[in-house]
C-alpha cells in the first residue's frame, strides 16, 4: 500500500522548504520530495546573499507580505539560531523618472515606509564608495538589508523535520495523478498517496506546470564576487549597503556588502540580462567576457569594486510575462493542488509568508493574504 500523507510537497528550494515547514508545524502529515540533496546549488536559492528590501518598486501591492516575511524571518532566525537576515540598509539608484527609483518612492509613500531620498552629492558623502552620475538620486531605506538563502532553507527544513516531517532527497518526481479524493505521486523509489499536492518547481515549473496555462521562460544568470582594490573594509556591511542601480539605458546591476571576510570579495551581478535556457541546458561555466562586461558596468558605480576578480557562479530565473508571481490553486484541479512558482528574480525574499500562502491554501482552500496579482488566470500571466 503506498505511505499516505496529508500534504505532499514537491521541490524543497526556498518556497518548498517554507511550505513543509508552514504545513507540519500546523500537525499536518507531511512528505517533502526533492530532486537533488538538502540546500543544493542546482537551481535558484543558493549564493550565500538575496537582496530584501520594503520600498518595492515592482508593484506596491508586494509590501503588505514583505512586512510579514521580516516578521517571519526574525522568527525563523530565533527559532533556529542561524544567521539569516542583515539589515544594513539599501539604494535604490537611477535617475528620478527611473523604474528603480520611481517605483521604490511610490510603494514607499502608498505604505508610509521610512525612507530618504539623496541627491548625487549626498549619496558620495555618505556611502564614499559609490560615485553616482550627477543627475541621479537614490531611495535609501534603512530597513532594507541581505538574506542568507542556503541558511533560510536548512533552517526551514530543520523546522519542518523537528515537526515531523518526512523529506526525501535524491528522490526525483516521475509523475502525478488525480487519485480518489487527492493525488497519487510517483518516484523511482515509491508511491504516494495524499489529501493535497503543493508544487514548488522552481525552474522546472515548464515541464511539472505545461497545463497550468502560463508560458514560463527559465533566465541563466550570473553571480560574481570581487576583490575591492584596498581591500574589503569600506565594503563591510556596516558603512555599506546593498544597492540595485539602473543606468540611463535601463540597465541594472545589484550587489551586497563584503559579508564572508576579507578575502571572499563582494558581490554583485545583473539584474535580467541573462540567455534563455532549461535546467538540463544551462551553461555552467562563466566566461571571460562576462566577467568583464560585469566589471566595467560595476565599476561605473563603485571604481574599486572590480578590483580583481575572485569566482562566479550561476542560477536561474523562472519567469512569467509580467514577472510577478504565480501562486494558487491549480485552476485545472482546484481542490486537490496548490502552485507557487514563476519567482521571475524577485521573489526569494517573499520566502516564508509564501509558506504560510501555500500551507492556508493546502489545508483550507483559501488565504486571507492578498494574491489576486499571482493568479495564473490573470491578463498578464499569458499571451493575450
Amino acid at each position: 500500500m503506498s505511505p499516505t500523507y496529508d500534504v505532499i510537497v514537491i521541490g524543497l528550494g526556498g518556497m518548498g522548504s517554507a511550505a513543509v515547514h508552514h504545513l507540519s508545524s500546523r500537525g499536518a502529515r507531511v512528505l517533502g520530495l526533492e530532486k537533488f540533496g538538502p540546500v543544493h546549488s542546482r537551481g535558484s536559492s543558493h549564493g550565500g546573499s538575496r537582496i530584501t528590501r520594503q520600498s518595492y518598486f515592482e508593484d506596491p501591492a508586494y509590501v503588505p507580505l514583505l512586512l510579514r516575511a521580516y516578521e517571519l524571518y526574525e522568527r525563523l532566525e530565533h527559532d533556529t539560531g542561524r544567521d539569516i537576515a542583515t539589515l544594513c540598509g539599501g539604494l535604490m539608484l537611477g535617475r528620478p523618472a527611473s523604474r528603480t527609483v520611481s517605483g521604490s518612492l511610490r510603494s514607499a509613500e502608498r505604505w508610509d515606509l521610512p525612507h530618504e531620498v539623496l541627491d548625487a552629492k549626498e549619496i558620495r558623502r555618505r556611502f564614499p564608495t559609490f560615485t553616482p552620475d550627477d543627475d541621479e538620486v537614490a531611495l535609501y531605506e534603512a530597513r532594507a538589508g541581505l538574506l542568507r538563502p542556503e541558511n533560510t532553507v536548512a533552517a526551514q527544513l530543520q523546522l519542518a523535520t523537528r515537526a515531523g516531517a518526512d523529506l526525501h532527497f535524491e528522490e526525483p518526481l516521475l509523475r502525478w495523478e488525480p487519485y480518489r479524493d487527492g493525488v497519487r505521486v510517483h518516484t523511482a523509489e515509491n508511491s504516494y498517496t495524499a489529501g493535497q499536492l503543493v508544487i514548488c518547481p522552481g525552474a522546472w515549473a515548464p515541464r511539472l506546470l505545461a497545463d497550468l496555462g502560463v508560458p514560463f521562460t527559465i533566465e541563466r544568470q550570473v553571480m560574481h564576487w570581487f576583490q575591492p582594490e584596498g581591500g574589503t573594509g569600506p565594503f563591510l556591511p556596516d558603512v555599506h549597503p546593498i544597492y540595485i542601480r539602473e543606468d540611463a539605458d535601463g540597465v541594472q546591476i545589484y550587489g551586497f556588502p563584503a559579508i564572508d571576510g576579507p578575502e571572499r570579495g563582494a558581490k554583485v551581478a545583473f539584474f535580467r540580462k541573462g540567455t534563455v535556457c532549461t535546467p538540463e541546458t544551462i551553461d555552467r561555466t562563466v566566461h571571460p567576457h562576462e566577467v568583464e562586461a560585469m566589471a566595467e558596468q560595476a565599476g561605473r558605480l563603485l571604481p574599486a569594486l572590480p578590483g580583481r576578480f575572485l569566482k562566479a557562479a550561476t542560477c536561474m530565473y523562472s519567469n512569467t510575462p509580467d514577472e510577478h508571481f504565480v501562486i494558487a490553486r491549480h485552476p485545472r484541479h482546484p481542490g486537490s493542488v496548490t502552485v507557487a512558482c514563476g519567482f521571475s528574480g524577485h521573489g526569494f525574499k517573499f520566502v516564508p509568508v509564501v509558506g504560510e500562502i501555500v500551507a492556508d491554501l493546502a489545508l483550507t482552500g483559501g488565504t486571507g493574504y492578498p494574491i489576486d496579482l499571482f493568479d495564473p488566470r490573470r491578463p498578464g500571466a499569458a499571451p493575450a
